[in-house]
């Protein structure tokens, strides 16, 4: 018999936090914020009680120790939350413990927080909220000088809010980014549960993540898990952890959009599958993207084209030279190009927007070129997770996608980009160029299909109006794959 009952967890609403916690914040209990500067902790705050109001029907308060409510309120209407209309439904109610320009530091036994206890059971009790926060307790402790009050009373608060029944969340400051838990060492020892936020500056990009360091009894994903900011949607995680491998795999073809490169794959491309073009400039990466595309709207099937190296004038320009009007198949609906410089956003924003399209147009088919323009606005770990993250993503919605590479140089050798995502593709197609007698020529070879027999040649092609022309094998040269080509006697 379990005499002790499984805790139940309250739904928080924030997009992804759910999945990292398995459920929500802990019912009825505690959870300590803790971030630097900028991290996010009054966002996640307000966003905790929004969320409640907007998609569970709770009430909340908000408790602000820092900024003034007028502050509070003004920062939560930039997010899209409408709290003048809660407030005046009597869904959201602050209680201001903000500090006046009058008062002065606290001397220790002259103070105690039964006042504020009273105020807040008033507000909790006036709008029957369920949900409550407080920001940020850093604000307490800069008004006393014994800390060991304030550690008292907060021990104080946060049974008084267990007494009332509400799921709480506290802020609270620290210095560093992997220092202490809080400023001043007792915070955490007051909450059932600890989150840590933060915005790690690595190689001159800044990026969020958040840490579930402490969830008293029960369980929860582990490590680092990157978010963003957006407006009109406040927080939203990236939950890699809750990705699962249980997407379908079909046996169903699709065409490249070019006969002899589907001949070369055994038959074209499987329908859920993820094809990686690695090459040099100018080696064909977007003519094969460019037909991709084609190929599937040729097919009945629509198709989206992410662009993060050319412009959309350079792209139609470009399809237009290979005998495709992209032009004329976006007016019908059948495809969508959509063209951004990698700096515009970071890469979690650009993740979630091209979520957002994809879920919005519904494409049979996704390009994205390239991925090695991505990559130069983040961390190598970051760049990985934005890369699991979308590819699952497709898999599950058993779209065949296609990603570009760069090589770092014209003859060959294995870019960053391709390192990272070789390992979750299915099919891999390489494109050199090969020196011979004082000629450049241009060679492919499909370097892995999973679950199919292909061709293991490496094929010299050409490029003209019509598109790729796809040739006989190289017999005479060794070392193409390596960037070294050298001519051999077919003969021996």
């Amino acid at each position: 018999m379990n005499l002790y009952p499984s805790i139940e967890k309250l739904p928080t609403g924030i997009a992804g936090f759910d999945d990292i916690t398995e459920g929500g914040l802990p019912k009825g209990r505690t959870t300590l914020v803790s971030g630097t500067a900028g991290s996010g902790k009054t966002v996640l705050a307000s966003e905790f009680l929004a969320e409640g109001i907007q998609k569970m029907g709770d009430s909340g308060v908000f408790v602000t120790f820092e900024e003034s409510p007028e502050d509070i309120r003004r920062n939560i209407l930039s997010l899209g939350w409408n709290v003048l209309e809660w407030e005046a439904q009597q869904r959201w109610a602050f209680v201001d413990a903000s500090p006046r320009l009058e008062q002065e530091t606290v001397i220790a036994g002259r103070y105690d927080f039964s006042a504020l206890l009273a105020r807040i059971e008033n507000a909790v009790r006036r709008t029957g909220a369920t949900r409550l926060a407080m920001d940020s307790l850093g604000a307490i402790f800069s008004r006393f000088e014994d800390a060991s009050i304030v550690r008292n009373e907060l021990f104080r608060i946060a049974s008084a809010l267990k007494a009332l029944g509400v799921t709480a969340v506290m802020t609270a400051e620290r210095r560093d980014e992997y220092g202490d838990i809080s400023r001043f060492g007792v915070e955490e020892f007051v909450a059932d549960n600890v989150l840590i936020l933060r915005n790690v500056l690595e190689s001159e990009k800044r990026r969020r993540t958040i840490e579930i360091l402490k969830y008293r009894g029960t369980s929860h994903h582990k490590g680092e898990y990157p978010f963003t900011i957006l407006p009109e949607k406040g927080i939203v995680i990236i939950p890699l952890a809750a990705i699962e491998l249980k997407q379908r795999s079909s046996a169903l073809r699709v065409s490249s959009g070019n006969r002899e490169l589907d001949a070369m794959c055994g038959g074209g491309f499987f329908r859920d599958s993820i094809i990686l073009v690695s090459g040099a400039t100018g080696t064909g990466k977007t003519l094969i993207t460019t037909e991709f595309v084609a190929g599937g709207v040729e097919s009945g099937e629509k198709s989206l084209l992410f662009a993060f190296e050319e412009s959309r004038e350079q792209l139609f320009r470009n399809a237009v030279g290979w005998g495709r009007d992209f032009e004329q198949l976006e007016a019908e609906g059948k495809l969508k190009v959509v063209c951004d410089y990698p700096e515009v956003a970071g890469l979690e924003d650009h993740l979630i927007r091209m979520k957002s399209i994809i879920e919005e147009f519904q494409p049979a088919r996704v390009a994205v070129d390239s991925l090695s323009a991505l990559e130069r606005i983040s961390t190598l770990k970051g760049f990985r997770e934005f890369v699991i993250g979308f590819t699952s993503f497709i898999k599950h919605k058993e779209i065949a996608g296609l990603f570009t590479a760069t090589t770092p140089t014209l003859t060959g050798g294995a870019s960053i980009t391709e390192t990272h995502i070789s390992t979750i593709t299915a099919s891999i197609i390489l494109l050199r160029y090969v020196e011979m007698a004082g000629e450049m020529k241009r060679g492919l070879t499909m370097l892995k299909m999973r679950g199919s027999a292909h061709d293991h040649d490496i094929h010299e092609f050409n490029i003209d109006g019509d598109g790729m022309h796809i040739g006989d094998p190289f017999r005479s040269v060794a070392g193409i794959l390596a960037g070294h080509p050298v001519m051999i006697d077919p003969r021996g």
